[in-house]
């Protein structure tokens, strides 16, 4: 590649990166702002008094809690029936094979706000009213795409020869899951489960539709935008998103990169 090229690239690549992390510098920068209700460039002074402020608000645990306990179970959900999907499609062929390998992976392709939509005439049909459990199906939704994916990625890459070779050497079907299948697919059941939960956690759209009263963290978030109080403890919450979602889906980077070294993969 000429080096006219090569530079032109770097220089894209570089304004992309700054594009897409400069408004994350900013979050971090006005969480130590001693400015309460407005945003000034630069800030007049910084203090680290609002993360003291933030951590005394009980209505800011309230919707942690919430959201950490519709993470993990949509995330506990979606690693179950993600890889029974997943198993079931990679495995085996049959008529409408790809039309349900598109049906299982539209949630994530549709926008959010048809998905909640969705959710919210199918509770009203059922007379469900909203809880936990609402919120959790709706995060459901997706988070069984993102473990269906990995999974069905990794049992691809996986040799049928190796589980040939175990079922003939006399191992039953859970011996063969447990000791073949399981360790070639532990890491990107992981790296999908981590995903999950990530997006669990800060999803938005779909928990208007289908939380009812109950606050998440993100919605929280929003209300806080729309009429703030504190405009910096809003900020500091934001950091912390920012931090519990950065870490699982990082982890699910250096889980995966390396899928090429699976066991018997291409052979």
């Amino acid at each position: 590649m000429p080096e006219r090229a090569s530079l032109v690239l770097r220089i894209a690549a570089g304004a992309s990166l700054l594009f897409l992390h400069v408004p994350l510098a900013f979050i971090v920068l006005y969480a130590f702002s001693t400015e309460e209700k407005s945003y000034q460039f630069p800030p007049p002074g910084y203090t680290t008094r609002w993360f003291a402020v933030a951590y005394e608000r009980q209505d800011i645990w309230n919707a942690l809690t919430l959201s950490l306990q519709v993470a993990a179970i949509a995330t506990a959900i979606a690693l179950v029936l993600g890889t029974l999907a997943a198993g079931a499609l990679a495995r085996t062929r049959f008529f409408g094979r790809e039309a349900v390998s598109l049906l299982i992976i539209l949630p994530i392709a549709l926008p959010g706000i048809v998905t909640g939509i969705s959710l919210r005439a199918a509770f009203a049909l059922g007379e469900i009213p909203f809880s936990v459990w609402t919120i959790v199906l709706g995060h459901a939704t997706f988070c069984i795409v993102v473990v269906y994916n990995n999974a069905v990625a990794r049992l691809r890459r996986t040799s049928p020869s190796l589980i040939e070779a175990s079922m003939d050497l006399g191992a039953d079907g859970f011996q063969t899951f447990r000791h073949v299948i399981l360790p070639n697919l532990g890491t990107a059941l992981l790296a999908g489960g981590m995903l999950a939960f990530a997006l669990s956690f800060d999803e938005v759209i779909v928990t208007t539709f289908t939380a009812g009263q109950q606050t998440t963290l993100p919605i929280w978030m929003l209300s806080e935008l729309i009429r703030p109080r504190q405009r910096p403890v809003t900020n500091v919450v934001a950091v912390f998103v920012i931090v519990v979602t950065f870490l699982p889906i990082l982890a699910a980077y250096h889980l995966t990169r390396d899928t090429a070294e699976t066991a018997g993969a291409g052979r």
